[in-house]
């Protein structure tokens, strides 16, 4: 068991989908819909609960949806990824519905992605020495990880991972993410990298280097780097300076976007448990009521 963050900052959509593609049909709303996703998304709030009882909580959910600032700079920015069906955006809609009833506090925004949200939330949570978790999978978040106290968490499975995990694991420490997403680029999000320059070679250059401004003041010293391919590395990156610093706004997380004040606003509310027991009921897991009343005794 994790040591338990006084703060947990979800990227709700992994989860979600995680649910979506992996549990069969088995559970149908009363208007029609299957919610298979809702309920897997609804156990894994309340074993959060159950077993970690965190006091705050930002659950955070990507609503721009091909429409934020990214695609703005970059229209093929996930061009590869189909936008949810009407089927799959209810299951969406109503997993917010869920933790809101719960008394999680979530957020969204049409102009900026979850990790964006989860790095301004995380920006305010570092006012208090305690740790941070940020539950996801997504190793883009990494970069968020800045002190020793702090983790990335795939809940599911139980794997997490602190700033020295990162860097053994990637080869960057985590503020360099942005930087060698950067230079390899990201097929998940359709960020270009540079052609020839894989994972090795990208984390070579930051460790000589610190940052990708780093390696472009020192051009012309590339050729003697002890490194496959190095006599060609200036040039690459010269042709490419331009893609390299669009990949670099699009992989670097926003963390000052205004959405709390204070570490209060991040506190874990009472629920709305007779609200819980009728959501359900209506969403066809009815037998789900009997756990949340455990969980959340008399909330209500």
């Amino acid at each position: 068991m994790k040591p338990l963050a006084a703060t947990c900052l979800i990227d709700a959509s992994i989860y979600i989908f995680q649910y979506y593609f992996s549990l069969p049909p088995n559970w149908t709303a009363r208007n029609g819909y299957s919610t298979e996703a809702v309920y897997g998304f609804a156990t894994f709030l309340l074993k959060l609960k159950e077993q970690y009882d965190p006091k705050r909580l930002g659950l955070c959910f990507d609503e721009s949806l091909g429409q934020g600032f990214r695609e703005e700079l970059y229209p093929d920015y996930k061009s590869s990824r189909a936008l949810p069906d009407e089927a799959l955006a209810y299951q969406l809609e109503t997993c917010r519905e869920v933790a809101e009833l719960m008394g999680i506090p979530c957020f969204g925004s049409t102009r900026y992605e979850a990790d964006d949200l989860i790095g301004s939330l995380s920006r305010i949570a570092r006012r208090s020495s305690q740790p941070i978790a940020i539950l996801s999978r997504d190793k883009d978040l990494g970069q968020l990880i800045r002190r020793k106290q702090d983790y990335l968490w795939d809940f599911a499975k139980d794997i997490a991972h602190y700033d020295s995990d990162i860097e053994e694991k990637w080869g960057v420490p985590p503020e360099a993410m942005a930087d060698y997403l950067a230079l390899v680029g990201d097929s998940i999000d359709d960020i270009p990298g540079v052609p020839g320059i894989g994972a090795k070679t990208a984390a070579a250059l930051l460790q000589t280097h610190g940052s990708v401004k780093g390696v472009y003041a020192k051009l012309d010293e590339l050729q003697h780097m002890k490194i496959r391919g190095a006599k060609g590395l200036a040039d690459k990156l010269e042709e490419h300076l331009e893609q390299v610093a669009m990949a670099k706004t699009l992989a670097t997380i926003v963390c000052d976007i205004p959405l709390v004040d204070s570490l209060q606003e991040l506190q874990w509310r009472s629920a709305d448990v007779d609200a819980l027991e009728q959501f359900c009921a209506d969403q066809g897991f009815a037998r789900l009521a009997s756990r949340v009343r455990k969980v959340f005794g008399d909330d209500a």
